[in-house]
């Protein structure tokens, strides 16, 4: 089956209304795009896919309430490994990166991309499995070069999901007992998971830890 003639069908999940309809108005008019979902949140999409509506791709906004694009995405990973993914965000640090192609992200779009790209990006993301601009290649690239300073950039980006976690709470007005009992993990771990943190992030304090986790997209307000 020749893919650059068949019908694309395109699945969108973005909170916000005005840039949703005119994405999906635009992708409608490409000649082999047709959006089949536009919902509000990933919960939407999901249930509107475990229902039978299933896309060849889903363009997922990364910060969405009820259930977001990250925790979308692993859902998809899951439950419907073949869809591909690309995610609309404006972060693009290595560690926001990573921890997306962890999770099932096939490729990354920006907000005030050109409509050609977008065209390209959809196409080339079904015809190749995987879309990422230059930027995105070079700062992914750069990672995994040689030498030690790239190394501890590696070793920095890749966060385990305990890690993530405790970030996201750190973030909140929780104490860390709250957050030791919320982990279901004793003071004195979550002391340590904090101290180690510290020192791979660089940073000295509860507040450095929620600036970076603000800064690199795993939270937002």
């Amino acid at each position: 089956m020749d893919k650059k003639n068949t019908l694309i069908k395109v699945a969108m999940a973005d909170d916000h209304v005005l840039l949703r309809d005119a994405l999906a108005n635009l992708i409608n008019n490409f000649n082999n795009c047709r959006v089949t979902i536009a919902s509000n949140n990933g919960k939407e999409l999901t249930q509107a896919i475990a229902n039978g509506q299933v896309p060849d791709v889903v363009i997922l906004d990364l910060n969405m309430p009820v259930m977001n694009g990250y925790d979308t995405a692993l859902w998809l990973q899951k439950n419907q490994p073949g869809i591909k993914i690309l995610m609309l965000t404006m972060y693009d640090s290595e560690i926001a990166l990573i921890r997306l192609l962890q999770s099932g992200v096939k490729g990354f779009l920006k907000k005030d991309i050109h409509p050609n790209e977008l065209q390209f990006a959809i196409q080339q993301v079904v015809q190749s499995g995987f879309y990422y601009s230059q930027n995105t290649t070079g700062r992914l690239a750069g990672l995994f070069r040689r030498g030690d300073d790239n190394e501890l950039a590696l070793q920095k980006s890749i966060l385990g999901d305990i890690e993530i976690e405790f970030l996201k709470l750190s973030c909140t007005e929780m104490t860390y007992k709250e957050i030791a009992s919320s982990m279901n993990l004793n003071p004195r771990s979550v002391d340590n998971l904090r101290d180690n943190l510290f020192s791979k992030l660089d940073v000295k304090s509860r507040i450095g830890l929620a600036m970076y986790a603000i800064k690199h997209g795993l939270v937002s307000f």
